[in-house]
């Protein structure tokens, strides 16, 4: 049986909301049944939101691993830019597809016609396309600049807080922002306090949840962030300011945000612009701006006066830590114990139990960490790590040789035959269909099995290179720990505050903490510049009681995984 796939894209969030995805699809099904085939629903591959100038979009990506299997026979696209907005990855990816015998259609053009003019035809239609996204993404751009500078509100998207955006359809071609009276108050007030009042930000937040003034979007809680915001916003004064941030390259984080996806929809980031870049539309003020001037003043003022507590040598493990049970960060904090002596006791906690972040209500109930064990744990991990980095290669042969996984049949050489044997059986059969000594009815499948042989037998191979490219990528991560190792194994006992932090921030990628567990992942690629390649996992068990926590019982058990981000991962239970 032929099994069909389409895929289909939008890049724009405008498209998405337009629907203009189902259009495509609804199109595309129409040709698949005027064609006389069917196609499941597990078959259509969406990228909604994805630009057409990157390869690595979800969608895409479990398509290109169906096909690599050889599940899809045929693929249907609306058209060669909704595959790639550049030609040249619409090359690439039509060549991929041709080694995996699968037929491309597409609705504007049929790429079963390999002759130099349907080629010709192709190659344009793909260098239009790019060059098209290239010019509409400069004119918009130049566009929305010259409207700005006219003074003119189309260019805003959306009004802050205190303002109603008037589009340009209900304002008779002019958008416009209208002052909304009762959040202009709150704002009038919120300057007041911080420029007449000179009280902090904290104190502010305090006074409008005492007089049970609520968000934009309906809550009691205002956040820190929202409130400085607020009061650095020049809209306020009657400036509403345009190009305030610019895209760039994409910025790679430690872990994917919280709710958002591991592959970016757009590979790009964006970059805060310097004011004095910005372009200045004038609309209605709610304060004036000798009083928009005293807020900024102010908020300088509290700066210097140091109102945040200078702390120094703070949380040695700042910036690594992650709830394993929510995804989310762990942050550090101080509290003082009633006692005599006034103890100053300093904690990790998941900022998932901040109820005041989630409108009042806790999102995680992970326990909260003792800062001073938690580093002392982690800073011995990585120090056993450091003076012995061949007990990694040790515990990851043992590993492999108490593994249950099914043997092996056959060596590399023995399986490559029965590859090329496999693979010229296929091109005969092929040969034989076209030039019909056999029947569709015997063809089919006959070839299905022969595929799934030799299926079969690639995933051995791929598991024999595998476990060869492990044994490799093993003995480089051994040889680059010694080296690194070599220089400071002696002073490991006597090192610094920040040469510990140092060093942690160089060989820990992150430390993932569960309610009984503590997950230490190592970032060991190329210890010198950072790059990225390799990663090891450590688990350690600990108790909470009064906060200490219990010793290493011994290396249990070693397993990996491949990634294809993050290359080699190993995971050590301890």
């Amino acid at each position: 049986m032929t099994t069909v796939a389409l895929y289909a894209r939008v890049s724009s969030e405008r498209q998405i909301n337009e629907d203009t995805v189902s259009s495509q699809i609804q199109t595309i099904k129409d040709r698949i049944i005027a064609d006389g085939l069917s196609i499941s629903e597990d078959h259509c591959y969406i990228d909604n939101g994805y630009s057409g100038s990157n390869l690595v979009r979800p969608a895409l990506e479990k398509l290109r691993d169906q096909i690599a299997f050889g599940v899809i026979d045929i693929l249907y696209i609306h058209s060669p830019d909704r595959l790639s907005r550049k030609y040249a990855y619409q090359m690439i990816l039509l060549e991929e597809f041709g080694q995996h015998t699968v037929k491309v259609v597409f609705l504007n053009y049929d790429a079963s016609e390999n002759n130099p003019e349907a080629n010709l035809l192709l190659q344009m239609q793909g260098m239009i396309a790019e060059y098209e996204r290239s010019k509409i993404m400069e004119r918009h751009r130049r566009g929305r600049i010259y409207a700005a500078k006219k003074g003119s509100i189309n260019v805003l998207t959306t009004a802050p807080y205190g303002y109603r955006y008037i589009d340009k359809y209900t304002g008779q071609g002019e958008a416009s922002f209208e002052i909304v009276e009762d959040e202009a108050e709150v704002v009038r007030k919120l300057f007041s306090w911080i420029g007449n009042d000179r009280l902090s930000i904290g104190t502010a937040i305090r006074e409008l949840k005492k007089a049970n003034i609520l968000t934009h979007k309906g809550k009691d809680c205002w956040d820190r962030s929202t409130i400085c915001y607020m009061l650095k916003n020049p809209v306020y004064k009657g400036q509403a300011a345009f190009g305030k941030k610019k895209v760039g390259p994409r910025i790679n984080y430690v872990r994917p945000r919280k709710d958002s996806c591991e592959q970016p929809k757009r590979n790009v980031s964006r970059y805060r612009v310097e004011e004095s870049e910005w372009i200045y539309i004038p609309v209605p003020a709610i304060i004036d701006e000798s009083l928009f001037d005293a807020v900024q003043d102010q908020l300088l003022e509290n700066k210097k006066r140091a109102r945040v507590q200078k702390q120094g040598q703070t949380y040695l493990l700042q910036g690594l830590l992650v709830c394993k049970r929510c995804n989310r960060a762990y942050c550090g904090g101080k509290s003082t114990r009633y006692n005599k002596k006034k103890t100053i006791y300093s904690y990790y906690r998941c900022t998932g139990t901040d109820s005041i972040r989630f409108g009042g209500i806790k999102m995680c109930d992970n326990k909260q960490a003792n800062a001073e064990a938690l580093e002392i744990v982690v800073w011995e991990e990585v120090k056993k790590l450091l003076k012995d980095p061949r007990r990694l290669y040790q515990e990851y042969q043992q590993r492999l040789n108490d593994s249950n996984k099914a043997p092996i049949n056959g060596t590399y050489s023995s399986l490559k035959k029965q590859e090329c044997k496999l693979e010229k059986s296929i091109s005969l059969l092929i040969d034989s269909y076209t030039q019909e000594y056999i029947l569709k009815d015997e063809f089919e499948p006959r070839i299905k099995l022969m595929r799934q042989k030799l299926l079969h037998v690639q995933q051995l191979l791929n598991q024999i290179i595998e476990k060869q490219n492990l044994e490799k990528d093993m003995e480089l991560i051994i040889s680059t720990l010694e080296d690194f190792s070599c220089n400071i194994r002696y002073s490991l006992d006597n090192l610094s505050w920040f040469d510990k932090r140092d060093i942690l921030r160089k060989i820990v990628k992150r430390v993932e903490i569960s309610e009984d567990t503590i997950n230490v992942v190592y970032r060991v690629a190329n210890l010198q510049d950072d790059n990225k390649n390799t990663q090891h996992c450590c688990n350690r068990t600990y108790r909470s009681a009064r906060g200490s926590w219990g010793s290493s019982t011994g290396l249990l058990s070693i397993f990996f995984k491949r990634l294809k981000a993050e290359g080699l991962t190993l995971k050590i239970r301890i």
